[in-house]
Order: structure tokens, then C-alpha cells, then sequence
């Protein structure tokens, strides 16, 4: 253990895991050229290349020791930080720690949590903003929302609930624009795009059109809060997730210009978690989360305060 060069092992490992050095430098917070000099001193310990050297022209290529060192250190650098998160965070039983998107716990979770607190109120529940799947093979996370296509393979996954894309707009930047109430007066109206794959205005065009909608041009944003809040702000026309825009409909701060017109999305949010008999609190948490989702507005519901296309 005395000779073991750990911070490089721990650098190489994270280089393996993501099959780059920036990527690696990003995850520890140290600079790309400190990887570099730990993967030089690696190799130089090991007395073996640990990369081809072709490797700085393109994509990173491990040697057969460099595979088998890169596959045992990061396995035993997974468990070791499952145990210590095991010792770290010794949690109540009532305690309950959900992952999810950013824009869902903004704008789904989170106004529904008073619920929560009402229905189980000794329940203690943690929300973090994380995507990946693997945060629930540490065990800090107990349980998921996810949006895709699912199921994963290796987790518990059950459909949520479905959703729908639709073009929404701010009741000010509606009657500015002249009152639109067809598809095809979106070739004048200033588009705003989900960077989410899943809500282009690709997917719109193709069963709505117009066909000759520019896809080019409108502004771009990270996540579907923030383009909601900038249809809110009158900055244009989004295409909006049901599930997401609900509130801001049932508000008034935004409207669906084209009436019931949509784009049905089908399965679209998950509850996932681990494998095994999950805890009391867990199960009633997943319980109550299939409760609100089950209670939550239909598409096409009078909340929805779409326009009729006259």
C-alpha cells in the first residue's frame, strides 16, 4: 500500500471511466496537465505503457495493461466510495432522497411537496438535481424521476406518466403578433428551442408543419425552464412539455395559440430505483408520487386555457 501512487490511480481511473483526459480534469478539478503528469508517473511506476502512443492524435487507446489496470482501479475506487458513503451518511429511516431533471423538480416536484409534507409528515424528503442513473448505485439516492425512453436495464423502472408537445406563448406577445390561431402562421413568429432532443420543433413540424418552418433561426436554451420562462417573458413562441407547462397555462402567464393541436409523446417520465425490497418510506413516497401523477391534469383539460382556432 506504501508504494501504491494513489492520487494517479485515482486520475487514471477517472481518465478510463471517461475515455478522455479534459473530461477526467473537469471531474477531479484539477488542471489537463496535471492528469497528464499522473499518467505519465503512472506509467513510469508501472514500468509498462498504460496508452498507445498514438494516443494524443485522437481518441484514447489503452494498452492491454492499461485496460486491465483502468477496469480494477475504477471497480475498486466504486466500491470504496460506496462504503464511505455507507459510513458517511448514516440517514433516518423516514428520510427519502429523490433524483431528478432540473426542470421537472423546478416545475412539477417541487410545488407538490407541501402535499407531501401533509400526506406523510414525518417523511424527510431530499431532492437532488442529477440525471445520471449510476447516482443510484451508491445508495445516497434512493429513488428517481428520469424522462426517455425507458426501462434501464439493471433498475426498477415504471412508467409516470405520458406528455405531450404543443406551442405556447405569452397572452401579451399572442395579441402582439396579431392573435395566430393556425400552424402555419408560425413562419412569421419567433421560435425558442428546447436543447431537449426529445421537444425540437422538428417533431412538430413533421405532424403539424409548416413544412416550411426555419428550424435555423430563434434563440436556444439549456434546459425547459428556462425556455418556458422565456415565453413568459414574451421573447417568443415555445414548444412546451404538457407536464411542464401546466401551471403556467392554469395561470394565465402562458396560452396554446393552436387550440388543442399536439404532439402525444407517450411514456415520457419514470420512476426508477434500485433493485431489492425498497424501505417503508421509499415505497410510500413511490406510492404518493404515482398519486399526484395519476391526479394530475389530462391533455386537453379546460385548464389548459387553449384558444380556439376560429
Amino acid at each position: 500500500m506504501e508504494d501504491l501512487p494513489l492520487n494517479a490511480l485515482r486520475a487514471f481511473a477517472a481518465v478510463y471511466a471517461h475515455g478522455g483526459v479534459r473530461q477526467a480534469a473537469r471531474e477531479l478539478g484539477i488542471a489537463h496537465s496535471s492528469v497528464s503528469r499522473h499518467l505519465a508517473e503512472l506509467s513510469r511506476w508501472a514500468g509498462v505503457p498504460l496508452l498507445h502512443a498514438s494516443a494524443g492524435r485522437g481518441a484514447l487507446r489503452f494498452t492491454a495493461q492499461g485496460e486491465s489496470l483502468g477496469r480494477a482501479t475504477l471497480v475498486g475506487l466504486q466500491a470504496i466510495a460506496q462504503a464511505a458513503a455507507a459510513v458517511r451518511e448514516v440517514r433516518p429511516a423516514h428520510a427519502v432522497t429523490v433524483s431528478t431533471s432540473p426542470s421537472f423538480a423546478v416545475r412539477w416536484l417541487l410545488p407538490r411537496l407541501p402535499l407531501l409534507e401533509r400526506a406523510h409528515p414525518r417523511i424527510e424528503l431530499s431532492v437532488q438535481v442529477d440525471q445520471r442513473l449510476d447516482a443510484l448505485d451508491d445508495g445516497r439516492i434512493d429513488l428517481a424521476i428520469r424522462m426517455g425512453p425507458g426501462p434501464w436495464p439493471g433498475l426498477h423502472a415504471e412508467p409516470l406518466m405520458d406528455d405531450a408537445l404543443y406551442p405556447v406563448m405569452s397572452p401579451a406577445a399572442w395579441l402582439a403578433a396579431g392573435s395566430p390561431n393556425r400552424p402555419e402562421q408560425l413562419a412569421r413568429l419567433r421560435l425558442l428551442h428546447d436543447r431537449d432532443p426529445q421537444a425540437g420543433w422538428e417533431r412538430w413540424r413533421q405532424v403539424h408543419g409548416p413544412r416550411t418552418l426555419s428550424l435555423q433561426r430563434g434563440a436556444r436554451f439549456t434546459s425547459s425552464d428556462l425556455v418556458l420562462r422565456a415565453a413568459v417573458q414574451g421573447q417568443g413562441v415555445a414548444l412546451a412539455r404538457d407536464r411542464l407547462a401546466a401551471d403556467d397555462l392554469t395561470a394565465g402567464v402562458l396560452l396554446r395559440p393552436f387550440g388543442e393541436l399536439a404532439v402525444p409523446l407517450g411514456p415520457s417520465y419514470w420512476l426508477v430505483r434500485p433493485t431489492g425490497e425498497p424501505r417503508s418510506s421509499v415505497r410510500a413516497v413511490w406510492a404518493w408520487l404515482r398519486w399526484q401523477a395519476d391526479a394530475s391534469r389530462t391533455i386537453g383539460s379546460p385548464e389548459s386555457r387553449s384558444l380556439s382556432r376560429n
